[in-house]
């Protein structure tokens, strides 16, 4: 039996081989999505598969022909904007060509065994079976606890705190068990693009407030203007991915200003809190008058080097924990078992770890940033998290997509391009993030190529 497949060059759009070519397409196709409304053009799959006769229809004296037409992919309308995640994207570049993946932010060392032999026991011990849909209550308490000494609020685990797969369930649920559609929700981009996927589906409309280089300070005015009669929440994130920016006391206090006396929600997104370098975290929520109004998402994967597990949580007051609620009993309903057991030993880590944790990471922090520095970058402050973002324009590029392709093909090492964090791309054209969240063999590695080919 002989098949024949055909598939036109230009309706590869999305497959593996089309991330090959990203300085002009891919970039089009971010800055078209992303500024477009309404209907956007699908990626079509064609395909004709003819089968015709074998020597083995000899026997049966009979021949086949069979034709089938695959048909164009379906998504639907709410999504069809959305395209495989740069993440995606620039991890598959890096294994195609051998690159340094300075891009995704995982890290590329193993958690701690502490955390690591509490979840092997906890197999061992056959907590296997689904959770309580909330939590395993030992958890809850774990994140109560770990949660009033970071911020002196006292919450109760059964009735506040929402275990989650993960952070971005978290964010999930927030939106779709608290956003109706129509609501207006604020968002400070960059931002992370879950946000904008999240919002979508639970129908909302998005509006945005650009932080500009170099200290991407919030534009207070420009939120005030831009808050409405309409306006159900704000969501933030402190330490802010991708510019390392934390929202200053004062920023936050802003905040919590406007969203008092306007009756608006915030959702906070801290899974970068123990990640503080230049200045302690706040958490909105402990400011006078905020808990009863915030939702405060965390997760376990970014202090613990355990981004797998996907082990994250929402903390809330009742009224709006049964929003989440609701949304989190039909996304998952739980979370796995023996990692939550295992997660509960890791919030009880002693304070040491956390000091440790740090020293850890503004080392890594000090080796990229030196470096980039060297290779001739504009590197941008970065409070917190593990990434700095830089300016690549010194090296003639016409956006940060070509930059970045060029970064990979040409270099070896892989950076993000920030556009896509973007409702207007344009905003970040000029910039590309880097993470530090690797061993520091790997991070001199890929100071060293940068140095060695890219040339102004």
């Amino acid at each position: 039996m002989q098949i024949q497949c055909t598939w036109p060059a230009n309706e590869m759009r999305f497959g593996s081989s089309s991330l090959i070519n990203l300085s002009k397409h891919l970039y089009a196709d971010f800055r078209f999505v992303k500024t477009k409304t309404g209907a956007t053009p699908r990626p079509s799959f064609s395909a004709t598969m003819s089968t015709v006769s074998t020597q083995n229809d000899v026997v049966s004296g009979q021949s086949e022909s069979i034709q089938k037409t695959q048909q164009p992919l379906q998504v639907a309308k709410r999504l069809e904007k959305f395209k495989t995640t740069i993440f995606t994207q620039m991890s598959s570049l890096a294994i195609k060509y051998g690159a340094i993946n300075l891009g995704q932010g995982f890290p590329n060392f193993d958690g701690p065994e502490f955390v690591k032999e509490a979840a092997i026991q906890a197999i061992i011990d056959g907590k296997n079976q689904y959770a309580r849909g909330y939590g395993v209550p030992d958890l809850n308490s774990a994140i109560a606890e770990r949660f009033k000494k970071d911020t002196g609020l006292v919450v109760d685990p059964e009735k506040e705190i929402t275990v989650t797969s993960g952070c971005t369930e978290a964010i999930a649920a927030t939106m779709l068990g608290l956003i109706n559609p129509g609501d207006e929700v604020i968002l400070f981009a960059p931002f992370y693009d879950s946000y904008e996927a999240t919002l979508s589906m639970a129908g909302a409309q998005v509006k945005g407030i650009t932080l500009r280089p170099p200290d991407f300070s919030v534009p207070v005015d420009e939120l005030k203007s831009t808050i409405s009669k309409n306006t159900r929440a704000i969501l933030l994130n402190s330490p802010h991915n991708p510019t390392g920016k934390m929202f200053t006391r004062e920023e936050l206090n802003e905040i919590a200003s406007l969203c008092i006396e306007n009756d608006v929600l915030v959702f906070t997104d801290e899974v970068y809190d123990k990640l503080a370098f230049e200045m302690d975290h706040i958490s909105l929520a402990s400011l006078p008058g905020m808990y009863e109004r915030t939702v405060t998402m965390n997760s376990l994967g970014k202090t613990f080097s355990l981004t797998g597990w996907k082990i994250g949580w929402a903390i809330a007051p009742p009224h709006l924990t049964w929003g989440v609620r609701q949304a989190h009993s039909y996304l998952t309903f739980a979370t796995s078992t023996p990692m939550q057991w295992a997660a509960a030993t890791a919030l009880r880590a002693p304070d040491s770890y956390y000091v440790e944790l740090k020293r850890d990471y503004q080392a890594k922090k000090a080796i990229l940033v030196e470096g980039l520095k060297a290779v001739g970058f504009k590197v941008y402050p970065s409070s917190g998290t593990y990434f700095v973002v830089v300016d690549h324009t010194p090296f003639g590029l016409e956006n940060d997509v070509a930059f970045c392709e060029y970064l990979i093909k040409e270099v070896g090492v892989v950076a993000i391009p920030t556009s896509v964090f973007y409702l207007n791309p344009e905003d970040g054209k000029n910039l590309v993030r880097f993470t530090f969240c690797k061993d520091e063999g790997t991070l001199r590695a890929a100071v060293d190529r940068m140095k060695e080919k890219l040339r102004k």
